[in-house]
């Protein structure tokens, strides 16, 4: 029995408990409820920035960081900038010894600014512009990855001599349901061989390996085995067929990450391993050396060291009896609940409150049926107007697709470290 059900009154003045896994790695509950993330107060985050704020833990991501260079080796990792990048972001995945897919001009230009070894970049991209592409090379970004035939003429005939490519290769079957609108370069119609001996037939082009991404929030092992299957057999075949020998085979990322405590992340050492052990056994069975392993994680690297804060605007109920929490977000910074299939957690902050009284459905300002924050808050029974919520895992594409939707500002982008907080940069360049 706990001391919560032998004192029940006690219940209603301990703060929610905050879940390993879930929330950043070095959050924890203040005086007066208040709630702390990298030894800063999130009320006065609000206070001094606003609501909805997005806060970020650098301990957090530099922990994940340090997580896949232990177990992939820094050499073999590049995190997938679309999740979230900023400034202090890419400053922190570089001096952790992690490379950087880059999916613009953009991206390009604030890994250039935060001092990122471009030589560790990777340009990819299913329709890149002249502006990406320039910007890539000028940069001296170190790879560039080929999404379609049609590009191939294009990087050939603009690249500096020697460019180094990957190929995206869809090897597997199309998703269920149809309607596959996946872009690379599929085995199954002799695309991806027909853009293999394209570059190879290109003197200033040096193809160095294969490239994937085969989906979102996976932990199952058998997908990626798979994969490495089909590359291995793919790449024997192109070995064959033109002597080319790949340097590497990188496996993407889409590595799930735990939005609820009973939700499954990734078990990363153990996937490590196993994938090296497959991609050995595969090159082995066609006769080739092994190529290097690489691995490109966003979500996984980002999301968990995320939390947004937001104010109370309104409580009512429904009909049905469910509470409606509205805050001053929602659809304009909070993105991923739709698309992303993220279902986030909450808690009050600030203050204490009393025992929870049910789920709460956490909703947007901006007045639309799937303006949803979280369905299903476990909120104190007196949360009101004023109060302050906290929601975790907002760090992967929460800010990176925020919007001024209702001409509504963007939410600052705050990153903090052993109690100091670090606000918003220069207009249109997020620190």
């Amino acid at each position: 029995m706990t001391l919560t059900e032998i004192l029940p009154t006690l219940r209603s003045s301990l703060p929610a408990h905050l879940e390993a896994g879930v929330w950043p790695v070095t959050a924890r509950w203040g005086d007066g409820g208040d709630l702390q993330v990298g030894g800063v107060s999130l009320a006065a985050v609000a206070a001094e920035h606003g609501t909805p704020a997005f806060v970020v833990d650098e301990a957090d991501v530099r922990g994940r960081c340090r997580d896949y260079a232990a177990a992939f080796g820094a050499a073999d990792v590049a995190y997938t900038g679309k999740a979230l990048l900023s400034i202090d972001v890419a400053r922190w995945v570089a001096a952790e010894g992690l490379g950087l897919y880059a999916g613009s001009a953009g991206e390009v230009r604030v890994a250039a600014l935060a001092g990122f070894d471009m030589s560790r970049v990777v340009l990819y991209g299913s329709a890149k512009t002249p502006e990406d592409l320039d910007t890539a090379y000028a940069a001296g970004v170190g790879t560039v990855v080929v999404e379609s035939l049609g590009e191939i003429a294009r990087i050939a005939a603009t690249a500096p001599a020697g460019q180094r490519v990957l190929v995206r290769v869809l090897a597997g079957p199309e998703p269920a349901g149809g309607h596959d609108r996946r872009f690379g370069l599929r085995v199954a119609g002799g695309e991806a061989a027909a853009a293999v001996a394209r570059i190879a037939a290109q003197p200033g082009l040096r193809l160095a390996g294969f490239d994937c991404s085969i989906g979102h929030q996976l932990n199952r092992f058998s997908l990626y085995e798979q994969e490495i299957r089909r590359l291995c057999a793919f790449a024997a075949e192109m070995r064959r067929a033109h002597g080319i020998e790949p340097e590497q085979i990188n496996l993407g990322g889409g590595h799930a990450v735990a939005y609820r405590p009973a939700e499954l992340g990734l078990a990363l050492e153990a996937f490590a391993t196993r994938m090296r052990g497959v991609l050995r056994l595969e090159a082995g069975r066609h006769g080739m050396p092994a190529p290097r392993l690489t691995v490109s994680p966003g979500r996984a690297v980002v999301a968990r060291a995320g939390v947004t804060v937001y104010r109370v605007l309104a409580v009512t109920r429904t009909p049905d009896g469910d509470r409606l929490v509205a805050v001053d977000g929602g659809m304009s910074d909070c993105p991923a609940t739709a698309l992303c299939g993220s279902r986030h957690s909450a808690v009050l902050v600030g203050r204490a409150g009393r025992a929870i009284a049910g789920p709460a459905v956490v909703v947007g300002r901006h007045n639309d049926a799937d303006d949803v924050v979280v369905p299903d808050a476990k909120l104190p029974a007196d949360v009101h107007p004023g109060d302050l919520l906290a929601v975790a895992g907002t760090g992967a594409y929460h800010h990176a697709r925020a919007t001024n939707f209702h001409l509504v500002a963007r939410p600052a982008l705050v990153a903090v470290a052993d109690g100091r907080a670090q606000g918003p940069g220069p207009p249109g360049v997020p620190r």
